[in-house]
């Protein structure tokens, strides 16, 4: 009874933290004193019953992060706690402050989100542009407020036609270019001098080989799915047999829970030849029996028994193009994964097939890399 009688003595600040650390296994947090701070006791039993509910690590992340976000620019805008339901006024506003001008606000500095509000996020490390917000970044934050909203019970004015026509005016009013998450794709030529680099036999060039290998050919797999990969999800296949060759090995990822999937259905990707071989041989030189297959490496050799973080997996691509001499800033772990389909659509590979692999749900979205490299190499591009 004593350690119920000490929780109970701590203020809410201190009680919301200790509460934050009870599901950060799920929730990884790295600022817990800050959000105990900004968040309700209410918002932290909303999130607490998310990871009772299974939602993915990643999801958790990014809502946890756009509710801090949400709840400290409440108490700046309008000096009160974030009310539940938000009424439609303070949707609004929410927009007015965060999709606004450029060109206006110079003439109006009343225009945009007002500079006391601006300096409040600003000191609290919630704010670091100096322009609007993206409009991504507006909707995946409503999202977020709205999907709170419904797991508290309650209903939200996110649907409502003003806030709908708000959202479009603004960001027609301010016409911004659509900016890719990897300015450019690592197709097959691009991978293969990245996988020059990586010509040695020690541990990190191994692992890396094996990341990029992996990642590319399983259907340009996420850098949370190459990050979170355990042996357990790998399964060795029958090898397979082709003409005037030795067979070639095969191995099957089981996915389980990924962006697109509840993890209910086995979702399977293979690998055969060259990255079965990368990823055997990282395995047998990092002496990994169980757990994460991709690890990192301290300064000594040392292999860690931790799994790496998803931004490593980006940092690597973009270390790996650099020693490329490639532009390390138009590289990134998702230039792989669109990498995989441009190159798919490159070879003829029918678009069905392809979607199997990258396991991509959105047919209109998997043929724009078709149909961008049909208009690139088509007689309409070549017409002189």
């Amino acid at each position: 009874m004593a350690p119920a009688r000490k929780t109970a003595s701590l203020s809410g600040v201190e009680r919301r933290a200790v509460e934050l650390d009870t599901i950060a296994s799920v929730l990884p947090i790295d600022r817990r004193d800050e959000l105990a701070e900004l968040l309700t006791d209410s918002d932290i039993e909303t999130l607490r019953h998310l990871v009772n509910e299974g939602m993915g690590a990643n999801t958790l992340r990014a809502i946890t992060s756009d509710l801090a976000y949400i709840e400290a620019w409440a108490l700046a805008a309008t000096k009160r706690s974030l009310p539940w339901p938000a009424p439609e006024a303070l949707l609004l506003k929410f927009v007015a402050q965060h999709l606004w001008d450029s060109e206006k606000r110079a003439s109006d500095p009343e225009h945009g989100m007002p500079a006391d509000v601006t300096d409040n996020l600003r000191a609290q490390g919630f704010l670091k542009s100096t322009g609007p917000h993206a409009p991504t970044t507006v909707r995946r934050r409503l999202a977020s407020w709205s999907t709170l909203t419904k797991w508290r019970g309650l209903d939200g004015a996110f649907a409502s036609p003003p806030l709908k026509s708000a959202i479009r005016l603004a960001v027609r009013a301010t016409p911004r270019k659509r900016s890719r998450k990897s300015a450019k794709a690592v197709t097959g030529d691009v991978l293969a001098k990245l996988l020059v680099t990586c010509s040695t036999d020690g541990l990190r060039d191994l692992r890396d080989r094996a990341i990029l290998m992996v990642a590319f050919a399983s259907g340009g797999r996420r850098r949370s799915e190459i990050a979170g990969l355990r042996v357990e999800q790998l399964s060795a296949e029958a090898p397979i047999e082709v003409p005037d060759g030795p067979p070639l090995p095969s191995l099957a990822i089981h996915l389980g829970r990924t962006k697109t999937t509840n993890g209910e259905q086995d979702d399977v990707v293979y690998l055969t030849g060259r990255p079965v071989e990368a990823l055997n041989a990282w395995i047998a030189a990092a002496k990994i029996e169980s757990g994460s297959v991709f690890r990192g490496i301290g300064r000594w050799g040392t292999v860690s028994k931790r799994a790496l973080d998803p931004q490593s997996v980006n940092a690597i691509v973009k270390q790996r193009a650099d020693m490329a001499g490639l532009e390390a800033g138009e590289f990134s772990a998702h230039g792989l994964r669109s990498g995989y389909l441009t190159e798919a659509a490159n070879r003829g590979i029918p678009l069905p097939e392809a979607m199997e692999q990258s396991r991509h749900r959105s047919v209109q979205q998997a043929s724009s890399y078709y149909n961008n490299a049909s208009r690139r190499t088509g007689r309409a591009a070549r017409i002189l």
